[in-house]
């Protein structure tokens, strides 16, 4: 969809969101030349109202915005900007402007895969992961249903301490045994939005 700056004056506003938490950075602003500068160095770019001049995220302070992706709203006059921050983004320090605290814990899981898909490429005689791996599709299945198991007893037998920890294990080895099968966690919720988002 084509932006259009001429509502805003030349500018639209330029909401930023960390690409891979999902937390909500800072607001911005972008005329067509930030935009431009924005694509073109893969480093966020604003207009600043106050000064009246283009300035990239990190000039001073070296915490930059690396850009993914931009998503444009339906009426044409709104930004989403996906990125990656170096470090945090408000000038108090603060991880966002809105002070909350990135990254959250809200989407580790699909941290947790891109280290599992890190560790089985590189080989490591340290890695629990990559020794896992190694044994193969039986093996890892095994751990599965043993840690299956353990969720099982913790629930019935051992209190809400430990069914967190069991739980834990056994999502840890089922994104291993996806990462052996070359299933995308994204297949698994994609599966299950489909069963659920149909019935609302």
């Amino acid at each position: 969809m084509k932006i259009n700056f001429s509502k805003g004056n030349g500018l639209v506003p330029a909401i930023v969101q960390d690409a891979e938490t999902g937390k909500v950075l800072m607001l911005g602003y972008m005329n067509q030349e930030a935009y431009r500068q924005t694509v073109k160095s893969g480093q966020v770019t604003f207009f600043s109202r106050s000064r009246q001049t283009l300035w990239t995220k990190g000039e001073t302070s070296g915490n930059r915005l690396l850009l993914q992706e931009i998503l444009v709203d339906c009426d044409g006059d709104t930004l989403l900007v996906k990125a990656k921050p170096t470090g945090p983004v408000c000038h108090t320090g603060k991880d966002t402007c809105f002070a909350e605290v990135n990254p959250g814990v809200e989407n580790f899981l699909a941290q947790l895969e891109k280290i599992i898909q890190k560790r089985k490429k590189e080989a490591s005689a340290n890695s629990y992961t990559h020794h896992l791996l190694q044994k193969g599709t039986t093996y890892i299945a095994r751990k599965v249903n043993e840690e299956a198991t353990e969720v099982l007893i913790a629930a019935l037998e051992e209190g809400p301490t430990r069914l967190v920890e069991e739980s834990a294990d056994l999502l840890y080895h089922l994104l291993v045994l996806l990462a052996d099968q070359g299933i995308p966690l994204r297949k698994v919720e994609e599966e299950l939005a489909r069963r659920h988002l149909e019935k609302v």
